[in-house]
């Protein structure tokens, strides 16, 4: 696992840009992000422990930006082309706040806050691309960090992430609960719905390569649900929702839920057959 500032959209498009025309070979493999702990093993019994890091030090942060660029290199160490960070004190003093047992580890290098733009490229474009992108500079802001799993293939995926505000907690004197809103469900979250029947259900459109459209729910004790239906703004009447509804459905069926409602947000539920 790792921990890591994913650089956000679209500032991300820009990164993997550059990355493409440098022969990245990371590139689809890990997003463009900041590392701030790299790769660690951690046991499946401590991964709570590495959430609740997560989350404490992202409780403890608040949204910050940073100056990326110019570009640099690790030579003769290390053959890499990445970018520099102008500011460092806040990602230094969030790392501080992450590194720590069970997402520490021994380092083989001293932490330098940096977005690797090349992983060992020939050191001949390395100075070509040095000189080339000698002005580039631009600011990112973060507002949430994010814990990684590298997976079959070596494509490394955030599986959990924590926004860097305090947690609201509501029921003061009686049961306290402590709410937070991320991206997507953490494992032990996602463990919870496993146990309560719930499936997720995501659907994807492509035309051409390119996405068209998505449709993404639940399906759970007989019942699926819709809860976000989107399709690109120039497909909107090629019928592209009418195939996503129907593929949902049928996929639910086959998972042993006949009943399919849509959120209110996502339109009414067309007849598909």
């Amino acid at each position: 696992m790792g921990v890591a500032l994913l650089v956000p959209p679209p500032l991300d498009a820009e990164i993997d840009g550059l990355r493409r025309a440098l022969g990245d070979g990371a590139l689809g493999r890990m997003p463009a992000h900041l590392t701030l702990v790299p790769p660690v093993n951690v046991r499946e019994d401590r991964l709570g422990e590495a959430l609740a890091v997560l989350r404490r030090a992202a409780a403890a942060t608040r949204p910050f930006t940073v100056s990326l660029g110019p570009p640099a290199t690790f030579l003769p160490d290390n053959p890499t082309l990445h970018l520099t960070i102008a500011d460092e004190a806040a990602v230094r003093t969030l790392r501080n706040r992450v590194f720590v047992d069970p997402l520490a580890r021994t380092l083989t290098w001293p932490f330098v806050p940096h977005v690797t733009l090349a992983d060992a490229i020939p050191p001949d474009r390395i100075a070509a691309a040095l000189a080339a992108l000698a002005d580039y500079r631009v600011d990112v802001g973060f507002s949430r960090l994010h814990l990684l799993r590298e997976g079959p293939g070596r494509i490394w995926a955030p599986v959990a992430d924590a926004a860097f505000a305090a947690p609201v907690v509501i029921g003061r004197g009686g049961l306290p609960v402590e709410l937070t809103v991320t991206e997507r469900a953490d494992p032990e979250a996602a463990a919870l719905a496993r146990v309560d029947g719930t499936v997720r259900l995501v659907v994807t459109a492509r035309s051409e390569g390119a996405v068209a459209g998505i449709a993404e729910g639940w399906c759970r004790r007989g019942e699926a649900h819709i809860g976000a239906l989107v399709v690109a703004d120039d497909l909107q009447q090629l019928g592209v929702a009418h195939h996503l509804i129907a593929a949902f459905r049928s996929e639910a069926v086959l998972r042993g839920c006949e009943l399919l409602t849509m959120a209110p947000a996502v339109g009414d539920l067309p007849d598909v057959g």
